[in-house]
């Protein structure tokens, strides 16, 4: 009696498990084909390149059902098959990629100026550049978090005055900005011509955050992007 329950039990041992049972040759061919293709496959090319004989249709609905609860699932979009990731799944795969963008040489002088004379206004930024700036170059700025409102000068129409940020200090890799290059630096690196007039200097920059004698403190809505003035024609 023991001998025969022992000869059953390795029979019901030898039978196989579920996920052992071997696949049809043509589930595998078809996996295999869908795989390595980079494109997605139409039927023709799927079934001229599995053996004659072989029920395509029900092939791909048996591999599309032995998917569907996996990770990547077996799709036909515009009557061409494909290994996709599944639809609940795509949030894996998403990303957020950070466009670069170049600053114009209009917004790199702004910076500039703002950097070594703030708190300036926009009046100011013009009188040392020569030239009138735009609503847009500013917004750029502000856009980037490098320049903030300050305050608002007390001078007749209060226009606003502008200063660096930390962000600012940080993205140039300075510890404050009084490491901001001097005149001589500046020089040496040929960004300003040999050729100065007498008396010119470059301003050291404060990192004092708090407003001057001649700032009012800022008005609800001013730290809004529009505060900038309207560009007029031919400003740069």
């Amino acid at each position: 009696m023991a001998s025969v329950a022992a000869r059953r039990m390795v029979v019901e041992n030898d039978e196989p498990e579920p996920n052992d049972v071997e696949r049809p040759e043509e589930m595998r061919l078809l996996e295999a084909l869908l795989f390595a293709s980079k494109e997605p496959l139409d039927d023709k090319t799927l079934a001229a390149r599995l053996p004659a004989g072989v029920d395509l249709k029900a092939a791909l609905a048996a591999l599309q059902a032995e998917y569907a609860p996996r990770g990547v699932n077996l799709v036909k979009v515009g009557g061409k098959w494909s290994f996709r990731t599944a639809s609940d799944l795509s949030w894996l795969l998403t990303r957020e990629a950070v466009q670069p963008r170049k600053l114009s040489r209009a917004a790199l002088e702004t910076l500039a100026v703002i950097a070594y004379h703030q708190p300036v206004t926009r009046a100011e930024i013009e009188d040392v550049r020569g030239v009138s700036i735009s609503k847009g170059t500013i917004d750029v700025l502000l856009e980037t978090g490098w320049i903030r409102p300050r305050g608002r000068r007390k001078v007749p129409g209060r226009p606003i005055t502008y200063g660096t940020t930390d962000a600012f200090v940080s993205h140039f890799g300075l510890e404050q900005l009084s490491d901001l290059p001097g005149l001589d630096e500046l020089k040496g690196s040929g960004l300003l011509d040999g050729r100065l007039p007498p008396g010119f200097s470059v301003p050291l920059p404060s990192d004092d955050p708090a407003l001057h004698e001649d700032e009012d403190p800022l008005e609800p809505g001013d730290l809004d992007l529009g505060l900038a003035p309207r560009a007029e024609p031919g400003e740069d």
